[in-house]
């Protein structure tokens, strides 16, 4: 028998039915209990089925003491109840009180979002969750970083057909449609809104579009279910063409050849959670490209030609790439901001190569790599003396790839220029060697 089964402390999931929709187990929890602690709101639902002795403690506002309270409760041999909505191990109390020491046994209620998912009829064992129960978070804003209270919302949905979403007054539905469509998603998802579960009132708003749920209020409290009745075009991770990007014509604008792009991404090294630099982002195409490998990370971008800056948002769009934020100006002002890199790409330095590397490799995280395009002798050798100078290996690869082009009724291959791939790690600094005795 484990701990939180001999346990006098239990938390009860309770749904706005109040007493009426509790379980038998749950109804002797609490009738038994010396000392129960709730929201006002879910104790007003279970007072009348309580005697007077019993103490009635609301923790509105008061959410970091509740494991003092326990304690307490425990010291002086006092059975205790936590009140909490729905199941309490889902986004739940459960966690923040385990956290702080709490051990107690748990009896859910059903999930408002397994009760949204019966009402709607939708099987739910692929879904995914979601919750924006913070703090306001504001509107969603093209660019918008993992700071944002919404953010876990809309890459998870990049990723999940079906989604359920505990929402809060704040972080509203209408919020939650008005963010998605910035994001970039249209006719591809749907919204459905649960209001008032469990209440008389209770009301039901199906498969709503995008525009329908934005321009619209819902009673509180609401929860949603998102789903994705179709997905975009199959694209692959990375390896786009230059086609499927938006860039200024004739060829003037910045993108990063398809072949050098695959080369750049491999040296970066990339894994799902990566934060990454982009640092003359053009056309936006190995950011972009970074940002679909890196899909729980995070790519920040910097262009200073206002052009190809509009055109990479764009193709950010495209790529409903929410993982991406693109400035718009000249590198290094503003990088001392960002959160610092695990790989960071040089496409263009403006001028600037020597501070740019010498600001990058400080900030670079401990195995890190940064990995440079040159496609002239000047700035490859500004670069390998720059890193010499911080005495750190680097390499470079020589890449001069040629493409078939039909000429009258046969091919011929027609060279590109060639681009030097200059690719430095930072390596972690050594351990101590371990102690012996003497």
């Amino acid at each position: 028998m484990n701990s939180t089964e001999t346990s006098a402390a239990a938390l009860v999931g309770i749904l706005d039915d109040g007493w009426a929709g509790l379980g038998d187990a749950a109804r002797a929890c609490l009738q038994n209990a010396r000392r129960i602690i709730g929201a006002a709101r879910t104790l007003d639902l279970v007072a009348p089925h309580l005697n007077a002795e019993q103490g009635l403690q609301a923790m509105d506002g008061q959410l970091g003491r509740v494991p003092g309270w326990l304690a307490e409760a425990q010291a002086a041999g006092e059975t205790a109840v936590v009140l909490a909505t729905g199941d309490p191990l889902c986004h739940g109390i459960a966690r923040f009180l385990m956290n702080k020491g709490a051990r107690f046994r748990v009896l859910p209620a059903v999930s408002t979002l397994q009760l949204a998912f019966a009402r709607f009829c939708l099987p739910w064992q692929e879904a995914r969750i979601a919750s924006v129960h913070s703090q306001d978070a504001g509107e969603w804003a093209e660019g918008a970083t993992p700071e944002h209270g919404l953010y876990p919302l809309v890459r998870l949905l990049a990723e999940s057909p079906l989604l359920g979403v505990f929402t809060s007054p704040e972080n509203s539905p209408d919020r939650i449609a008005r963010a998605l469509l910035a994001a970039g998603f249209g006719d591809e998802v749907r919204l459905s809104v649960a209001t008032r579960l469990a209440l008389p009132d209770e009301s039901l708003h199906p498969r709503l579009s995008l525009h329908e749920a934005a321009a619209q209020r819902f009673a509180e409290p609401n929860v949603v279910i998102l789903e994705r009745t179709a997905h975009p075009a199959a694209r692959p991770i990375f390896g786009l063409e230059e086609t499927d990007y938006v860039q200024r014509f004739p060829e003037k604008g910045l993108i990063t050849k398809l072949e050098a792009r695959a080369v750049s991404l491999a040296r970066l090294g990339l894994r799902d959670t990566s934060v990454v630099w982009d640092i003359g982002a053009g056309s936006g195409s190995v950011g972009l490209e970074a940002a679909r490998i890196a899909r729980r990370g995070h790519v920040w971008a910097i262009e200073k030609n206002s052009a190809d800056a509009a055109n990479a948002r764009e193709n950010a769009r495209r790529l409903q790439a929410s993982n991406y934020t693109l400035h718009e100006g000249k590198a290094p002002a503003g990088l001392e901001h960002w959160p610092a890199p695990d790989a960071v790409f040089i496409g263009g330095s403006g001028g600037e190569l020597e501070e740019l590397i010498a600001l990058i490799l400080d900030r670079l995280r401990p195995g890190g790599r940064l990995v440079m395009n040159f496609v002239t002798l000047e700035n490859l050798a500004t670069a390998t003396a720059a890193l010499a100078r911080a005495g750190l290996p680097w390499d470079v690869t020589q890449l001069q790839a040629a493409r078939s082009q039909p000429i009258l009724h046969m091919h011929r291959m027609a060279a590109q220029n060639p681009v030097w791939i200059v690719t430095v790690r930072k390596e972690p600094p050594c351990s101590p060697p371990p102690a012996t005795d003497a």
